[in-house]
């Protein structure tokens, strides 16, 4: 009879492991299979929350099939503890094991509001949008500009939200006055800059920055950026270029910036300086005459004098031979990459084909050519005003 009754237990117990090991396989192959969600969503996780929490809204949210297994699978993994506060974009179809490394990796929230202070060559203007997380576009909820406009109450609520990103977006051929007078008009920043940096020696580009982190620290940012970028397009340049050094690369590609807003042109243009220089010819660029004028504080505002063309400063190409002595603005990288890698061409001379300057230019070899691209121009002038 014992025997029996042990043999009977045995069984059980064999019966029991296998059923056990096959609930573990199920539970592991749940945990990192595909997850139901059909469309993306936007999972915030607020300061002090617990994954208890997490998993529970997930579980609502229709993210996750099993709110326990999801927590079973993080405290497994060992990432119970470094659930991190935020908002983060849960994908399509994301596993359990994916939900719970983007919601423990930490660094920057990559869904919900952000606000972007943008810095253009016209003018300057604080975006507040929100990401659709079905689209995973964008959608803006207010724009205003700081010196201008009455600040939005959308822009208020969401600077006291916990989770909202900042950045600090620059478009390429900004002066460094420009910049340093917008980041004063941003107000999660903090401190001074005590003389404005180097003109062409701030990078263009998109900046994340934290509500307190101080002016001068977003400069320096900016500035190691563009010493990494000229470094590498000059250790990648052509060769026998007319250029002694990098910064007067740097020069050049403030130039080519300030000239044409047109990407595929910019190694054009580069080939008409470059031809020019090796020519011995003088630059004759509009863009270093403004500057010369205004010395980067602020925009002309209307058309160049003949007096002007013909004044003696030390931005004047028509007056001066070669570079000016310093950029006129401060390039991005494929203005860089142009004045260091220019087309292969015999143009000497380029006008704008029509009054709007998305549509390029016409180039020339000969002046007789390029008068007849002016007088075209002109033309185009002539009916405008009419």
């Amino acid at each position: 009879m014992w025997r029996h009754i042990a043999s009977n237990a045995l069984t059980f117990l064999v019966v029991l492991v296998f059923l056990f090991g096959g609930a573990l396989i199920w539970a592991q192959n749940e945990y990192v299979s595909e997850g139901p969600l059909d469309q993306p969503i936007c999972v915030q996780v607020d300061r002090g929350s617990n994954f208890r929490r997490v998993s529970e809204q997930l579980a609502e949210d229709g993210a996750v099939s099993s709110a326990a297994l999801l927590r079973i699978g993080a405290d497994y993994a060992g990432k119970t503890s470094e659930l991190k506060a935020g908002s983060f974009l849960v994908p399509e179809g994301a596993s359990m094991s994916e939900i719970v490394d983007i919601v423990t990796r930490g660094g920057a929230s990559t869904c919900g509001t952000e606000v972007v202070y943008r810095v253009s060559i016209a003018r300057a203007t604080v975006q507040v949008r929100e990401l659709d997380p079905a689209t995973g576009r964008f959608v803006e909820i207010a724009e205003f500009n700081p010196a201008e406009d009455a600040v939005p109450a959308a822009y208020t609520e969401v600077k006291a939200e916990p989770d909202t990103r900042y950045r600090v977006a620059l478009a390429e051929g900004v002066t460094s006055w420009q910049i340093v007078q917008e980041l004063g008009q941003i107000d999660i920043l903090e401190g001074e800059v005590a003389d404005i940096p180097a003109e062409g020696s701030l990078a263009p580009d998109s900046y994340e920055i934290t509500p307190g982190e101080t002016r001068a620290d977003l400069i320096a940012r900016m500035q190691s950026a563009q010493d990494r970028i000229l470094a590498e397009a000059w250790a990648n340049r052509q060769d026998d270029l007319p250029y002694e050094s990098p910064e007067e690369a740097l020069i050049m590609a403030s130039i080519i910036e300030k000239e044409t807003g047109t990407p595929d042109e910019r190694f054009l243009v580069s080939s008409v300086f470059v031809n020019r220089l090796r020519q011995g010819m003088r630059l004759q660029t509009d863009p270093t005459v403004i500057y010369g004028i205004t010395r980067g504080e602020g925009v002309l505002g209307r058309g160049i004098r003949q007096s002007e063309l013909r004044a003696e400063t030390p931005w004047n190409t028509y007056v001066i031979p070669g570079l000016p002595p310093t950029p006129i603005a401060n390039p991005g990288r494929a203005a860089i990459e142009a004045a260091l890698n220019p087309d292969t061409t015999p143009y000497i001379f380029f006008v704008a084909k029509t009054l709007d300057p998305s549509d390029g230019h016409n180039f020339a070899v000969t002046l007789e050519e390029h008068n007849q691209n002016v007088a075209a121009y002109r033309a185009l002038e002539a009916q405008r005003d009419n």
